[in-house]
């Protein structure tokens, strides 16, 4: 857990262990870089203590961890030896072949020998930083947080820049307001007529409103809308191009295997705040929220929520410190799975997938007001908390995981502030009492409309409310497996009417979305909306689903309010319907998910070409288009080959950020795949074939930058990462894909960005440095021609790692400048 935090004060533990003096801790770590002559040069390692070394810790009790290269030679990097230097001169009595008199004259006079640890590698390591870890510290009386350091066996390589990367978090990148394309404001009819007047008028042109003319132009188009809908209501709605009515175009669209969906309902997580009185109150399944008069920003009826599952509020959950080990300015980083509480877990009661949201609640200033309501997030345990306690505080802590699909979206502040009492308060607060609410208010037990079934004829009832509500299935214990944002992740296309209960007095009925799949038994029906919001129920025929006999009179519960009203802001949901003593409740993120019914012109417009999508893969173009519909696929090119016995489709897919195309990743899209292969064609994915580059270019600076700076800005402008400030790398894996060619303008347009460059030169005539060609190839008329070509399962790559310059580099001549 050393690594979970990043810390602008890390020196701040080590100093206080120091003063304490009660437990051991790494003090500081040197590569020694050779003595000759007996001495190799980076194989030794000089680590310093806090106290004297332990008797018992030597080889088998410390580690060295890290390294890229596969080159066996190099890593992994294994401990030969480790003695304290003081006790050299007895290891080499004991054993002349593992330590050398050099090795005694040189390091048994360093100033107080007994409290380093001179550590012998099998290997000087490659670029990569490595950590020296002492494995078991509670044996040998070493400060948690202290038994491990970061260090490079490449420490003395010359470099142009600092050898400290200051740690930083990166700034939040907020997404563009969304735009709404489809919005339309005027009426068929009424335009016509409007129009056609100014013809014949054209001395008049007043538009208001209160108009006589107006009046009588809005009463005639809405007379004439009603007269024509009387007119061509049989052949209208016959056809999907022409159909009017909701329930028309729902059936035509079905036939296209289109799912016209009705809206959803939001979803949000509501926390609640516990008085010790109030301690172990449990809110039941289906319990109300009210957003309150201030809260909401939504005009019209109440927004009303109701949980989705039982919660249980706990006071020790209602806000848990995060624990920081004695360290006053941190944060969690962007992309973080785990933390460090201040509790016990038998406190909090939380196990495997219960939900905790964090939240600051102090900004930089330490006040309230100031605390970034955006900065707040809900995340699934993974397990159960880990009780442990700090040996320096005796602090009792927990240990916490979550899913890695909820990791951070932003680096959440844990600074300590001082309180009045002499304490430290934190900037950010996690949540223990969750609870998972949707939109929707319960109505009922009441009638049908018409109450009845009647003995001859359909049997089409109505609500008797208005805006029937439709939402997402939920299963708690599905969803206790799946990472916190997923439940929010609602799909209005897979929302079904939110009815409770529907009864006969003999057995419940149940909603579906289609009879097709009902067989002539099943208590089964369906739920059709109009444009009004009115819900109709058509039950079977006996053939597709249960006819309910004459005579049968239903009682019907079910939940009204869905769509985008239930999109509430944060802090909206603050009543209990049926208020809890002690207890109180909030919405610390906004409601989503919420859509209104989707528009019968869009369905007009989708359907047919849904319906023309493709659903199986034939030829190589087919298997290609349908890889790429896979999320984590950003380019897919395939092959057929004759392996054989029978034919095999080969898929090269290009996946997004750059991951390695692993065992794991091959079996689910060869699974993505199954629905939409041909039967006795056999699939095998394979990852592309990456082309590393050579490219060298001399940058002339401009007077009054220095060379240095202008360098570091080059190398970012062209690394292969995204960089702090969301932007990519020139060349980020997702810029480049297959068959996708290096053009040299491109490059030097990207370096000409960068302020302090005057000018650069590519020209490759020798004795100039300058390349731009493949690795490990000689020129093939690359400058010459402007780019670098690319095959048709190659993709470009430049990582510029020293660890790895088999990956592609890029570097740069400087000159001018300072």
């Amino acid at each position: 857990m050393a690594d979970q935090y990043v810390c602008e004060d890390a020196e701040r533990r080590l100093e206080e262990t120091r003063d304490a003096g009660t437990l051991n801790g790494i003090d500081v770590l040197e590569v020694d870089p050779g003595h000759p002559p007996g001495i190799p040069r980076q194989h030794t390692l000089l680590v310093r203590c806090l106290l004297p070394i332990p008797a018992g810790l030597g080889a088998p009790g410390v580690r060295i961890a890290g390294g890229v290269r596969a080159d066996p030679q190099i890593n992994p990097v294994r401990v030969l030896w480790a003695f304290p230097a003081s006790a050299l001169d007895a290891a080499r009595a004991a054993n002349p072949d593992l330590v050398s008199q050099q090795d005694v004259d040189v390091f048994g006079g360093l100033d107080q020998p007994d409290r380093v640890l001179v550590v012998r590698a099998s290997s000087a390591g490659d670029f990569s930083t490595y950590r020296f870890v002492i494995a078991d510290p509670q044996t040998h009386n070493f400060d948690p947080r202290l038994v491990e350091v970061p260090f490079t066996f490449k420490v003395d390589c010359p470099s142009d820049f600092d050898c400290r990367v200051p740690e930083v978090c990166p700034p939040v990148l907020r997404p563009a307001p969304p735009i709404d394309y489809l919005a339309r404001d005027y009426d068929g009819l009424r335009r016509l007529l409007l129009d056609r007047l100014s013809l014949l008028l054209p001395t008049w042109a007043d538009r208001n409103p209160a108009d006589l003319g107006v009046t009588l132009v809005e009463l005639f188009a809405y007379l004439g809308d009603h007269l024509a809908y009387a007119q061509d209501a049989v052949a209208t709605e016959a056809y999907l191009g022409t159909a009017r009515r909701r329930v028309s175009v729902r059936r035509h669209a079905r036939l296209l295997d289109y799912p016209m969906h009705d809206g959803a309902a939001a979803r949000t997580w509501l926390v609640l705040d516990v008085d010790p009185a109030a301690d172990g109150t449990v809110l039941e399944e289906g319990r109300e929220v009210v957003a309150s008069a201030g809260g909401a920003s939504i005009a019209g009826p109440p927004v009303v929520f109701h949980t989705l599952h039982p919660v249980t509020g706990l006071r020790a959950r209602s806000a848990i410190d995060f624990y920081t080990w004695g360290d006053l300015r941190c944060c969690l980083p962007r992309g973080a799975t785990r933390a460090t509480l201040v509790a016990t877990a038998a406190e909090l009661g939380l196990h495997a997938g219960d939900v905790l949201v964090f939240e600051e609640v102090r900004g930089a200033s330490g006040e309230e007001p100031d605390a970034d309501p955006t900065h707040r997030w809900a995340v699934r345990l993974t397990a159960a908390p880990v009780d442990r306690t700090d040996p320096l505080t005796g602090t009792e802590v927990v240990d916490i995981r979550w899913s890695d699909g909820d990791a951070l979206p932003f680096p959440l502040c844990l600074r300590r502030f001082p309180a009045r009492d002499g304490a430290t308060v934190g900037a950010a607060v996690a949540r223990g009492n969750v609870v998972l609410a949707q939109h929707g208010t319960v109505v009922g037990p009441e009638p049908l409309v018409p109450g009845e079934v009647p003995p001859r004829g359909r049997y089409r009832p109505r609500l008797r409310r208005r805006g029937l509500a439709h939402a997402a299935r939920y299963e708690d214990e599905v969803a206790r497996q799946r990472p916190a944002v997923e439940a929010l992740a609602v799909r209005p296309e897979k929302a079904l009417a939110d009815v409770v209960a529907l009864s006969d007095g003999r057995s419940p009925w149940s909603v579906v979305p289609d009879l097709l799949g009902s067989d002539r038994f099943a208590p089964e029906y369906i739920v059709e909306m109009e444009d009004d919001g009115q819900a109709h129920l058509r039950f079977g025929d006996d053939v597709l689903g249960r006819r309910p006999a004459a005579g049968t009179a239903f009682l019907v519960t079910y939940r009204v309010g869905s769509g985008r009203a239930g999109n509430v802001g944060r802090d909206a949901l603050t009543q209990l319907h049926v208020p809890a003593p002690d207890v109180r409740v909030r919405n610390p993120m906004p409601a989503q998910g919420g859509a209104d019914p989707e528009p019968v012109e869009q369905v007009r417009q989708w359907a047919p070409q849904a319906f023309r999508q493709q659903q199986r893969a034939v030829t190589d173009a087919d298997y290609a288009a349908v890889t790429e519909r896979h999320p984590q696929v950003q380019q897919a090119a395939a092959t057929r080959r004759w392996t054989g016995s029978w034919y095999t489709e080969f898929i090269t897919v290009d996946r997004r950020g750059g991951i390695a195309v692993d065992r794991g990743f091959r079996d689910e899209i060869t699974g993505f795949l199954e629905r939409y292969r041909m039967a006795g064609y056999d699939i095998e994915v394979d990852a592309p074939v990456f082309v590393p580059l050579d490219i060298v270019l001399t940058i002339c600076v401009e007077p009054g930058y220095f060379r240095d700076n202008v360098k570091r800005a080059l190398l970012d402008v062209f690394a292969a990462r995204t960089l702090p400030d969301g932007r990519r790398g020139f060349f980020h894996p997702d810029n480049f894909t297959f068959a996708q060619p290096v053009y040299l303008s491109q490059v030097v347009a990207a370096a000409m960005s960068v302020d302090g460059v005057a000018w650069v030169d590519t020209d490759d005539t020798p004795p100039k440095p300058n390349r731009f060609q493949r690795w490990g190839r000689t020129a093939d008329g690359e400058r010459a021609g402007g780019r670098i070509p690319m095959g048709r399962l190659e993709v470009a790559r430049c990582d510029t790692d020293p660890n790895e310059p088999e990956n592609g580099r890029i570097e740069f001549v400087m000159e001018g400048g300072l």
